[in-house]
């Protein structure tokens, strides 16, 4: 799969299009673009322009209009650009299109996810579901693609009279895409199997955004070192440890982090990695209130897992990275509406977050602070759900509190 990946040896200067329409405002399109930044430089690559329209809706034919395309081009050949990533994801027209006026690699946000997916998967598990992924996004593009996935198909009259490569193409990644599914099959089977020899301990999954802290958080509680650092998608596959809290035995799983525009073909080909929250007790819903649009990553996230399981589970909500969270006071004199940025901690306490109880906790992984009261709250919970599945063990949890 070549033609997605960017060698991470190899920093690529890139410009970064998006599109300011009426459901779209301005600052939301910086703030998708900002992100669009982080997803490149996840990827390895330089994002040095951005350039950006007004337009009700995307350019059928170019997604930007031909002005704009224009004044994109130049500043790719004055500057010895290689690389143009769209926001959004672009139709197969609009990608043979872009590509034949700009002469140059053209990108949109999936690819650039699929690209960072397979950078990081390290499992033959994580590497099958990335390249499903990857085909699945390739087939209807095919026309735009010179690549030869295998020099001939082997045995006598396997390819049929005045066949096209385009079409032996097409075969090919459609044959692929079959053995991928069954390989996926055969792991998923081997999962479920590992998660019915687990026994009835009670399962606790971290769900949030990606780069929130979920792996950091994972390695406090578990004692483990599960891979963390500050770049999107830092683990794909699911861990899952053992973790004990006075005396409690419970299942914590890491899944992977969600994204805002998160491709359908990635959701699809994660099932099975998403299945530990499906069959999760309770969800832990970690958020980086230090982000400035944390309340939207709160309903992407949200939006996700209903997608993935339209039963709603318990869950605690913990606003990690306290000790980043900044705010600018407004001046006395200021009349201006109050932001976000106006707002700090203690006042954000008291708005719809005070209304969680204790469904809700403020800490910072890294500095490990309050991680001593989120353990407390883990065990009331978890201790909770294993007397309402073993009603005669409530002696024990009443001896292990009188100790």
């Amino acid at each position: 799969m070549k033609e997605f990946i960017i060698s991470e040896a190899q920093t690529e200067k890139a410009v970064l299009v998006g599109l300011v329409t009426p459901g779209q405002n301005e600052q939301k399109v910086k703030e998708y673009l900002d992100e669009l930044a982080f997803l490149a430089d996840t990827a390895g690559v330089d994002a040095v322009k951005r350039f950006t329209q007004k337009m009700d809706y995307p350019n059928s034919a170019t997604f930007v209009g031909t002005g704009k395309l224009q004044e994109i081009k130049e500043y790719v050949v004055e500057n010895e650009i290689g690389l143009v990533i769209f926001d959004d994801e672009l139709s197969p027209k609009q990608l043979r299109n872009i590509e034949k006026e700009l002469q140059v690699k053209i990108l949109d946000r999936t690819s650039l996810i699929l690209d960072i997916f397979a950078s990081r998967a390290q499992t033959a598990h994580a590497k099958a579901q990335v390249e499903l992924a990857q085909y699945k996004y390739m087939l209807p593009r095919l026309t735009r693609l010179w690549t030869h996935l295998e020099r001939q198909r082997g045995g006598v009259g396997m390819r049929g009279p005045g066949e096209t490569q385009l079409e032996t193409d097409r075969r090919i990644i459609l044959d692929k895409i079959s053995r991928l599914k069954k390989e996926l099959v055969d792991i998923d089977k081997q999962k479920s199997v590992q998660r019915k020899n687990r026994g009835k301990m009670v399962r606790v999954a971290l769900v949030g955004y990606t780069n929130v802290g979920k792996s950091t958080l994972m390695n406090l509680l578990s004692k483990s070192e599960v891979f963390a650092e500050n770049k999107l998608f830092a683990t794909l596959d699911t861990t899952v440890r053992k973790v004990i809290i006075e005396n409690l035995p419970f299942l914590l799983s890491d899944t992977v982090g969600f994204i805002r525009k998160l491709p359908t073909e990635l959701v699809e080909s994660f099932k099975s990695t998403l299945d530990e929250v499906r069959e999760a007790d309770l969800l832990v819903h970690i958020v980086d209130i230090s982000h400035p649009t944390f309340e939207e990553q709160i309903e992407v996230v949200n939006r996700t897992l209903m997608e993935i399981d339209k039963v709603e589970k318990p869950m605690i909500m913990v606003f990690n990275k306290v000790d980043a969270f900044t705010f600018v006071p407004k001046e006395e004199d200021d009349l201006t509406p109050r932001t976000r940025e106006n707002i700090d901690l203690d006042e954000l306490k008291c708005t719809w977050m005070g209304k969680l109880q204790d469904n809700c906790i403020f800490i910072s992984a890294k500095e490990r602070t309050n991680i001593e009261v989120l353990k407390d709250i883990l065990y009331e919970r978890v201790k909770q759900i294993h007397i309402n599945r073993f009603p005669y063990n409530d002696f024990l949890f009443q001896q292990y509190d009188e100790e």
